[in-house]
């Protein structure tokens, strides 16, 4: 499934992470995997071949066999195509890209695990923490994964990553979109199967609506 907003120039997409990487990924992908233990690796290649994928869906297939690099904070892009920007998360059996065309994108996905009241009172508002103290713990599981994902996908789309501070994103449970300083973010569809969320700089308009399709 491939997310557009912003009018059609930011997009996000998520998969497992076992999807066959088939020839997607480059000989330089492959090659800094070696670099990686096994599970890792697989892990990496998986969300750059996700990427692109998404490239080639998006921006032609010149732009998938781009070289990726990292900027000083560790941020992913591509050199020789600065009108593109990128971001990936993979996380366990799950794997998320995003492409922005000319548009700050960040996407971040997260299976749902348990945790500690100490992490939940860091990275949650009072109101949310009190909402996730009356669910059932796989619900609160689910509903912090779902906040941690804003979060992330926040401050990887201005490009500061943890010293953007991503705890201190105001994020409610049950939220499903929301604005942070200059970004709009959306939780992803439920239907995907794991929590995960998307943050773009972009539109005011807070009626503006997602669409999708699925990929080729």
């Amino acid at each position: 499934m491939t997310l557009a907003f912003a009018g059609n120039r930011a997009h996000a997409r998520v998969a497992r992470a076992d999807t066959p990487v088939g020839d997607a990924a480059t000989a330089a992908d492959t090659e800094a995997a070696r670099l990686l233990p096994a599970w890792r690796a697989a892990e990496y290649l998986a969300a750059r071949a996700l990427l692109r994928r998404l490239l080639a869906e998006v921006a032609g297939p010149a732009a998938a066999v781009l070289p990726i690099a990292a900027d000083e904070a560790g941020r992913p892009h591509l050199p020789d195509r600065p009108d593109l920007t990128i971001s990936l998360s993979h996380e366990g059996d799950w794997v998320a890209a995003a492409v922005g065309l000319g548009v700050d994108v960040g996407v971040d996905v997260q299976p749902p695990q348990p945790a500690s009241e100490g992490l939940r009172r860091r990275c949650c508002t009072p109101r949310a923490r009190r909402a996730l103290a009356e669910l059932p713990a796989a619900d609160r599981d689910r509903e912090f994964a779902w906040i941690w994902t804003v979060q992330e996908a926040c401050v990887k789309a201005d490009g500061t990553g943890v010293a953007g501070l991503p705890w201190t994103v105001p994020v409610e449970v049950g939220q499903r979109a929301g604005v942070w300083g200059d970004y709009r973010w959306r939780r992803l569809p439920d239907s995907i199967g794991v929590p995960a969320s998307f943050a773009y700089r972009g539109s005011p308009d807070p009626e503006e609506v997602a669409t999708w399709s699925s990929p080729a």
